[in-house]
């Protein structure tokens, strides 16, 4: 995608002048007790030394949405690893409306079994490399789950476009990223590549969608199989 740094500090430089935007929808967290459970206990034992979690997502998939903020309660320590690639080819999604709507469909249940709000972004299916490049950045300053939890209620809750300046804005200040560090970040095409490997390195492994848990040195994909992986850490810890 082409992105011309100074166009989008203008954008942000205008959109940060209007504090009065309307979301016109409400933000909510569902909590689950057999999950709230099941984190106290992996919580536990992850702090006394068990197995490394890491979480790989993509802010443009509805899915790591619908996972995000259950894996975050389910672990207590976890790395969050920006990932593309591991799921259906963004392209085959824009050109295939028979895949894009099973796509909707399938997280519109999903949603509706969790009790989660699901509302679609405007440029769904539309990939969102600069959040992306921005979630990279947030993972380097330790933010990267508020990042992310930020990001996903901002594009699955409002409906907003992520690689809009301004919105983006406001997920760097709800999460504590510098906002002209964020600013740049999303404007470096080299943090791209990165990305690209971590999913990669996930269909290598053999998975075939996002989100996905590595437990130790075991691989769970689909946001579906969160107890799972919660399960094997506490096996693993145990």
């Amino acid at each position: 995608m082409a992105f011309a740094l100074s166009g989008l500090q203008r954008r942000v430089d205008a959109a940060t002048q209007t504090n009065s935007r309307d979301k016109g929808k409400a933000m909510g967290v569902v909590i689950r007790l057999d999950e709230r459970r099941d984190a106290k206990h992996a919580r536990r034992k992850v702090s006394r030394g068990g197995a490394h979690v890491e979480l790989f997502f993509d802010l443009g998939d509805p899915f790591s949405y619908l996972a995000a903020e259950r894996a975050d309660r389910a672990f207590g320590t976890m790395t969050w690893t920006p990932a593309t690639g591991a799921g259906p080819h963004p392209h085959a999604l824009l050109t295939d409306p028979a895949a894009r709507q099973t796509v909707r469909r399938r997280a519109e249940e999903r949603a509706a079994e969790l009790r989660m709000p699901l509302v679609w972004p405007e440029r769904f299916p539309n990939a969102v490399p600069l959040a992306m490049r921005a979630a990279s950045l947030a993972v380097e300053q330790g933010r990267a789950a508020a990042f992310a939890l930020a990001a996903g209620r901002l594009a699955y809750c409002g409906g907003f476009d992520l690689d809009e300046p301004e919105i983006l804005a406001e997920a760097a200040a709800a999460s504590g990223v510098g906002f002209d560090e964020c600013l740049a970040a999303a404007g470096d095409p080299a943090r791209d590549a990165a990305i690209s490997d971590a999913g990669r390195r996930l269909q290598a492994a053999g998975a075939d969608r996002l989100p996905a848990l590595r437990v130790g040195r075991a691989l769970f994909w689909g946001e579906e199989r969160i107890p799972e992986a919660a399960a094997a850490a506490r096996s693993l810890a145990g």
